[in-house]
């Protein structure tokens, strides 16, 4: 737990500079002027360690333009701010800037290193009142003095709004725009690669169909002081700072929305710091269209990472579902404007965003076994998938969640004693899944059990099932105490079990009879026997109990190889709480309560 509201608002400030960084990207580099003067020797060890930064602009070709070259070289080097408002409103037939040059130079840790980014080509066809029918850019190339270097291809885009942007990023006058509009167009970048001493990374095409967004309702100026005065290590942030970041990131969060953006994939390859190959790929990455308040799916396919001879990981596909964030902009958007400690206890639930869930496909994994010298970890997964939704205060109130083909190789040369035993009787591998789904029901106060199971391939199945009563809204209060009291009040009203033998009775028989100095064979109808008296004899009195106690004995015997065991409360709402601690002492007190049934 958070032990002071100091450590409550820092945390909280930081979270909300993190999460702005992120929905403002582009902030930082437009604030960038042409030069910059080395930092002062005493500011070194907490100003950024840029020591020089400048921009090259030979020529520009402006064709027909209501903006001067000066001002355009201005903007071209990076002061978007001082000339924001021409810009939005720039007309032109065309401007052609055959190639910008950017130095850097940066020193950390008494090492100075000399970076050149030069952008190519780069057009502006048929601008009107700060929309381009097209911008195009043929490449950029990275060169640095500590051996690294980079060379990206074509980028494009159609109907770009330059001034629908500007005001997206706060730094135009949105005169009042609430609707979303176009922002670019057919956005596509032709991909590239990038080499340094350790590693080298091949990047596939980017192609977008369309942006749209809104002018947010804060200015650049305001975003920057925000950004600053959140970064501040010194100082908590105020009641008032706080409210203000969460009132932007909820307005940028609704602010724009896209098409699906497709990812071609990349292919890395280098050495890590113990000087093993490292091979790391993704054939294609797809993210969902963005729209207000929702973060997209994003899946991709064919994941494939190699570590010299420390083993390999391969998944065909991988999907995180989308994640609903109205939940929390609502409360952000209904909160004051000054956020107290009290404020983020009081609504800490409301502030989690609806997580879909996750899938993966097609998983293999191969690793050096920790355990055991010379050997193996070797094993897969056919699927597996997690689905929550239905969100209340925080909790999803419906899971499914599965798994199939989870296998796993039994090592031939282990040292344990049960796999030893395993593989002496033909067993090599594991083939596991399992299955969680249930699910609440408001208007019934219930929670369906729809299956809890776990399956082994020529092993078993077992399932289970049932229904769970007097589960009000009050299970997922706010509130503890309410969530306290409502799970005291919860009742099972039915259950049910099956059981389904695919040959893990033959195994646990042949391991009991080994162990023995017998065999399987002889050992079941004295198991068989053995079950059946105990089963009738904790049911004594129980109109079922000789019929349960043939379908266990018919189980265990292996006359039958699936056996099935209902429980239905004798009154509604069924067993609660206080029925399965006096259980605890003694089971037998449940008997007049429940109805029993077996089948095979």
């Amino acid at each position: 737990m958070l032990s002071s509201p100091s450590t409550s608002r820092r945390l909280a400030a930081l979270a909300i500079a993190c999460l702005l960084g992120m929905a403002l990207p582009a902030t930082p580099a437009l604030a960038q002027k042409t030069k910059t003067k080395p930092a002062p020797a005493a500011e070194a060890s907490t100003a950024e360690p840029v020591n020089s930064m400048s921009v090259d602009i030979p020529t520009i070709d402006a064709v027909a333009a209501n903006m001067d070259e000066a001002t355009l070289r201005d903007v071209f080097s990076g002061d978007l701010v001082d000339n924001a408002e021409a810009l939005a409103g720039l007309t032109a037939t065309s401007i052609t800037i055959p190639e910008i040059t950017l130095n850097v130079e940066v020193t950390t840790d008494d090492t100075t290193t000399q970076s050149t980014v030069v952008w190519h080509d780069i057009v502006l066809d048929d601008v009107v009142d700060g929309v381009a029918a097209s911008v195009t850019m043929s490449g950029t190339t990275v060169t640095t003095s500590a051996d690294a270097s980079g060379d990206f291809g074509a980028l494009s885009a159609r109907q770009v709004d330059i001034g629908g942007l500007l005001g997206l990023y706060g730094l135009v006058d949105g005169e009042g725009q609430t609707e979303m509009q176009t922002l670019y167009s057919d956005f596509s970048f032709s991909g590239g690669s990038f080499t340094a001493p350790e590693i080298s990374c091949d990047f596939g095409a980017v192609t977008a169909a369309e942006f749209r967004g809104r002018p947010i309702s804060s200015s650049f100026v305001e975003i920057m002081a925000l950004l600053e005065a959140l970064d501040d290590p010194m100082d908590d942030p105020s009641p008032e700072l706080l409210g203000k970041a969460l009132h932007l990131y909820a307005d940028v969060l609704t602010a724009f929305e896209s098409s699906p953006v497709q990812f071609d994939g990349f292919d890395c390859s280098g050495v890590d710091e113990d000087d093993n190959a490292v091979d790391f790929s993704v054939a294609s990455m797809t993210m969902g269209g963005m729209s207000p308040g929702i973060y997209p799916s994003i899946d991709m396919t064919d994941m494939d990472l190699a570590v010299g001879e420390d083993g390999t990981i391969s998944i065909h596909t991988l999907s995180f579902k989308s994640i609903d964030l109205s939940a929390p902009l609502a409360a952000i958007q209904a909160a004051p404007v000054a956020l107290d400690d009290s404020w983020f206890a009081d609504n800490a639930r409301s502030l989690i965003p609806a997580f879909a869930g996750f899938s993966i496909g097609d998983v293999a994994i191969d690793v050096p076994d920790p355990d055991l010298a010379d050997g193996r970890i070797v094993a897969s997964v056919g699927s597996f998938d997690l689905a929550l939704s239905d969100y209340v205060n925080g909790i999803p109130t419906s899971l499914n969640t599965s798994a199939n083909n989870v296998i796993l190789e039994i090592p031939a040369t282990s040292s344990d004693e049960q796999l030893q035993t395993l593989v002496a009787l033909g067993l090599t591998s594991i083939d596991a899944g399992f299955v969680i789904d249930a699910s609440w029901d408001e208007t019934a106060s219930t929670i369906a059990i729809n299956e809890v199971s776990l399956t082994g391939a020529d092993l078993a199945t077992v399932t289970l099932a049932g229904t769970i009563n007097n589960a009000t809204e009050a299970l997922f209060s706010s509130d503890e105490t309410t969530m306290l009291a409502a799970s005291m009040g919860l009742a099972l009203s039915d259950l049910q079990l099956d059981i389904d033998d695919a040959g893990l009775s033959d195994i646990i028989l042949s391991i009991a009879a080994a162990e023995q100095g017998s065999d399987a064979a002889t050992l079941r109808p004295v198991f068989a026997g053995l079950a059946e008296g105990t089963v009738i004899g904790m049911l004594a009195g129980a109109a079922e109990a000789q019929k349960i106690g043939s379908a266990v004995s018919a189980f265990v015997s292996g006359k039958a190889k699936s056996l099935s065991i209902g429980l239905t409360a004798k009154q509604q709402p069924g067993l609660g709480i206080i029925d399965f601690m006096a259980a605890e002492q003694d089971p037998t007190v449940l008997l007049d309560k429940v109805t029993i049934d077996a089948t095979n």
